[in-house]
């Protein structure tokens, strides 16, 4: 391979994009850069501007400009860094949400214009030689908690959490189909009636696959929601991927305005139990039960959302 190969797959992979968008908008009113910036703040729990900053290589004056933009715009919220006091912690408002997940669409709409041009037998190989490139190109370092994204579940993910949880829970812990049919119920129930301003899903994903996943659904308790299904793949485990689901829950909650979190879980998940000690959620009530053909200690937690810490 040479330099001038590397140069012409760009230019042919640029103009196959420029057609793609050609009389679209696909960014419109935001520049690319705007709208990468957009996407990170929606999909990614580096929230920071300097770490935002270096995820995107942009410069500290273009990237403040950009910030101030959609400040003025109503789209993001500027506070000092819960770890740090000299960074700022950037988060984006109901509006900037809605404004991202509009982005978001247009160009899932535009990259499925593409895809339906190949046919269904090569989309194997296409993903196969696009993981390739991105395994070769990333020089075999270590995988780092910045290369892990969140995102909204495509067609398929639904089912592939019913899968993963059934499969991973029985290696683990011996759990036998009830918690499959448990887990089933939960995913179907949000499938077929969920109110998106109010509950949503995420799932992790690491070099092209899910890797994890967790949702939060309304409570039925006035005023909660509820953390259900966190998992991550064992491969993954180290990343602080159950840190950055849990993340996304909470803030998620506490932005559309829930007073508090709830979650019910067994004492055996101990690695769960310190994640969601670590975000600040309460141990209220445990009883022992049979389930899932073991016997097993369910926990109550709870965590309160009535002002964001600062």
């Amino acid at each position: 391979m040479t330099v001038q190969d590397i140069r012409a797959f760009n230019r042919f992979y640029t103009n196959v994009i420029g057609a793609l968008d050609y009389g679209r908008h696909l960014y419109a009113p935001y520049t690319l850069t705007e709208s990468r910036v957009l996407y990170e703040l929606a999909h990614s729990p580096r929230t920071d501007a300097a770490d935002l900053r270096a995820e995107l290589s942009l410069d500290a004056g273009y990237l403040s400009r950009i910030l101030n933009k959609f400040e003025r715009g109503g789209l993001v919220e500027r506070k000092p860094s819960d770890s740090d006091p000299r960074r700022r912690r950037v988060t984006l408002t109901a509006r900037g949400r809605d404004t991202a997940d509009l982005l978001d669409e247009r160009a899932r709409e535009t990259v499925g214009s593409l895809l339906a041009s190949v046919p269904v037998a090569e989309r194997p190989r296409l993903t196969e030689a696009m993981r390739t490139v991105r395994e070769i190109l990333s020089q075999g370092r270590a995988p780092r908690r910045e290369d892990v994204t969140l995102r909204d579940p495509r067609p398929g993910d639904l089912g592939w959490i019913v899968q993963r949880n059934a499969a991973v829970y029985a290696a683990e812990y011996g759990w036998n189909a009830d918690y499959e049919g448990l887990v089933a119920r939960i995913v179907a129930d949000f499938a077929e009636d969920h109110d998106p301003h109010l509950e949503r899903v995420w799932i992790a994903e690491f070099a092209g696959r899910p890797v994890g996943c967790v949702m939060c659904v309304r409570d039925e308790a006035p005023g909660a929601a509820r953390l259900r299904l966190l998992l991550v793949e064992p491969e993954a485990r180290g990343l602080g991927i159950g840190d950055l689901l849990v993340r996304a829950v909470i803030g998620f909650a506490r932005g559309v305005g829930y007073r508090e979190l709830v979650l019910w879980t067994n004492s055996v998940l101990a690695s769960a139990r310190r994640v969601y000690q670590r975000h600040g959620f309460v141990l209220v009530a445990e009883k022992p039960h049979r389930s899932f053909g073991q016997d097993l200690v369910g926990q109550d937690w709870r965590l309160g959302l009535r002002a964001a810490p600062e």
